[in-house]
């Protein structure tokens, strides 16, 4: 029976030593995790952004040239800027837990799958339309013209051009209500 004893108190021993190591390791791993931080530049340079490894924004950089656009578009592209960041880390997460306590163990894989959830990849980049251009005149437009032609979106059949009217001339005498007085008098 004492060696019974002695194998259950070395299992014991061993046990606890495992446990921790294995502690030491998730701090190694929290501390990392804790240090690390994402920047991220907007694709068109205005915008530049670190956020820290909670997703939470800790600096955000706006360019003076962003003052030349609308407020709609420069806030659509921080959050997008944002979102791109964020996506980062899980990768960074899973790259901490291979470094210090393995990509094995259950609960880092719950803790990078929760990641992934919280922190999903950002929308597809849609690229960006081109402008609608209009035409605007205000002065006597040519008669032999062609009909404005409707954007490409409009789904509408083609019209055939139709010939120019021509007013018809009219004669001086009538040209004018007076009688061939003048209205000076």
């Amino acid at each position: 029976m004492p060696e019974d004893i002695g194998g259950s108190e070395r299992m014991v021993a061993d046990w606890e030593t495992g446990l921790k190591q294995k502690a030491q390791r998730y701090e190694a791993m929290a501390e990392r995790v804790q240090g690390m931080s994402v920047t991220e530049t907007s694709r068109d340079g205005h915008v530049r952004l670190t956020i820290g490894s909670n997703g939470i924004l800790t600096d955000l950089q706006i360019a003076e040239p962003a003052r030349e656009r609308r407020m709609a578009e420069v806030s659509a592209e921080i959050m997008r800027t944002l979102q791109k960041a964020q996506s980062r880390i899980p990768e960074l997460l899973q790259q901490a837990m291979a470094e210090t306590i393995g990509t094995q163990d259950q609960t880092a894989n719950t803790l990078f799958q929760e990641a992934k959830k919280n922190f999903p990849a950002p929308p597809a980049e849609e690229r960006p339309q081109a402008p609608v251009h209009r035409e605007m005149s205000f002065g006597i437009e040519d008669e032999r013209a062609a009909p404005p032609t409707p954007p490409r979106h409009a789904q509408q059949p083609p019209v055939p051009p139709q010939p120019p009217q021509r007013r018809p001339r009219r004669d001086t005498e009538e040209d004018d209500d007076f009688g061939g007085q003048s209205f000076l008098r």
